[in-house]
């Protein structure tokens, strides 16, 4: 109702733009005001509920653990913890998990590994971290380092320093920024804020060639492209290579707040005893959202669905940078695209939403598509028909 739009407003910080929309539930891939309005959502909550809204297995699991319990702190163990700890660590190909409550948060443990894996394992005294040009790993202000895009990051200048940018798919920009103080190359598979670029599988390959040779960490930062939006778990897993890091959030709780950084073998024991932790990281009912979700993945056969759809999102997609003067590509992979335009693209996202469609925003000039991974040939129909008639 507009009181509740009047009392925010009166009663938050103003760090966001909203829509004037009181979303009031969801069901299915389709979102309802307070008006009853129905949207169809090809945001998922910037890319958050995979499984959509209502999805009534993973809500009775989370009932039932409230009626349990829902918090303990980190000095003792869990099932939750574990079961979800097994499942995520089994899922990535990877060796140990930590679960924290945040993309932002898993970003932030995995630049400490960097570091103390810097001090520690190469004797440095300083160490640098290579990002990319254009990339997005956050708001906090480590995050805010690593991200490849000034306008973020001037008004909190001074940041984390040691931090240099390469390009994306150009190996030799990268070796350009390597020096004896490198201890980790930090990058999305696919950039996601940046314009929704996806990393070439040879630039991937050669990347993880040179930081063997030369003894630097690999992060991949899967947040936004992980958890089966490329049609894989991970996006690494379909170039048969592995990070030493990896981060992941947002569709890994399908709503409940729960991030995670993974290691494998040369950055399993950076970390020890007190060198990192969280209030309510790993807390069961983080834990019992993550055990769900990926149960829900395997039984609901989510990866293989997003594959088979692809084709057909894409071919849409395509129709309308082909008929549309104002359309100038299509980028992305899987569940994760972008559309790339002449004008600036928050009119046609504003006219979308009075329209019931939501898109998101990525850079100026790109809507970005984000949704959840159980939309079927009719959902992607009316998303296209309704931004033909907008971009008409």
């Amino acid at each position: 109702m507009k009181d509740d739009r009047n009392i925010a407003e009166n009663y938050l910080i103003h760090t966001y733009n909203r829509y004037p929309i009181v979303f009031d539930y969801g069901k299915g891939v389709y979102l309802y005001d307070d008006t009853g309005k129905r949207y169809l959502d090809f945001a998922s909550g910037i890319g958050v509920f995979a499984l959509g809204y209502g999805q009534q297995e993973y809500n009775q699991a989370l009932k039932a653990q409230i009626d349990k319990i829902i918090h303990t702190s980190n000095y003792f163990y869990s099932a939750p913890l574990a079961n979800a700890a097994k499942k995520l660590v089994k899922i990535s190909n990877m060796k140990r998990v930590f679960f924290c409550n945040s993309g932002a948060e898993a970003i932030e443990g995995a630049i400490k590994i960097a570091r103390k894996y810097g001090h520690v394992k190469k004797q440095l005294k300083e160490s640098e971290i290579i990002s990319l040009e254009h990339s997005f790993h956050g708001r906090s202000t480590g995050a805010l380092a690593l991200t490849g895009n000034i306008t973020y990051q001037e008004d909190f200048f001074p940041l984390m320093q040691g931090v240099k940018f390469a390009k994306l798919n150009d190996i030799g920009s990268v070796k350009e920024k390597i020096t004896d103080k490198t201890c980790a190359i930090i990058l999305e598979p696919i950039q996601g804020e940046g314009g929704i670029y996806p990393a070439k599988r040879e630039f991937l390959v050669e990347l993880r060639k040179l930081c063997d040779e030369r003894d630097i960490l690999l992060i991949f930062d899967e947040i936004q492209c992980g958890m089966g939006r490329s049609g894989s778990m991970y996006v690494f897993q379909e170039y048969g290579i592995l990070p030493d890091v990896l981060t992941t959030a947002k569709a890994l709780g399908c709503g409940i707040p729960v991030g995670a950084f993974l290691v494998n073998e040369r950055a399993e024991d950076i970390l020890e005893a007190g060198d990192h932790g969280t209030t309510y990281g790993g807390n069961p009912l983080a834990c019992v959202a993550v055990d769900k979700v990926l149960d829900l993945f395997e039984k609901l056969q989510i990866t293989e669905h997003v594959k088979k759809l692809t084709p057909y999102l894409e071919s849409r997609l395509n129709e309308l940078v082909q008929n549309k003067e104002t359309v100038i590509e299509r980028r992305g992979k899987g569940f994760m695209q972008g559309l790339e335009l002449q004008i600036p693209a928050k009119g046609v996202i504003n006219k979308a939403i009075e329209n019931g469609l939501i898109v998101l925003l990525a850079g100026t000039n790109v809507i970005r598509f984000l949704p959840p991974l159980i939309i079927e040939k009719h959902h992607i129909d009316e998303m296209f028909e309704i931004l033909f008639e907008i971009l008409e």
